[in-house]
């Protein structure tokens, strides 16, 4: 599954997150594949697209980071497999 994990960054703080980063790099669980990133203009929010077998999957990586980070993470398709689920229906 793909999902589309928004990152606010407490208190705007994203040189914070950026050395942790460099520190102890993504920290991501097994099972969890890394895809791609963006930050906003502001470097307040960061939008990321990762692979897990679930949501529930993502878990120990939030938790690694939710000291600086507020969470939303959103299930997504991709636009060629929303399309072609919906031929079918």
């Amino acid at each position: 599954m793909l999902f589309m994990v928004i990152e606010r960054f407490k208190n705007g703080d994203a040189k914070s997150v950026g050395e942790r980063f460099r520190r102890q790099g993504r920290m991501l669980p097994e099972g969890v594949t890394y895809r791609a990133s963006w930050v906003d203009s502001t470097a307040s929010r960061c939008f990321q697209v990762m692979e897990a077998p679930s949501a529930q999957s993502l878990s120990p990586w939030v938790s690694r980071w939710d000291d600086l980070i507020d969470f939303e993470i959103v299930p997504v398709l991709t636009s060629q497999d929303f399309w072609s689920q919906a031929e079918r229906e």
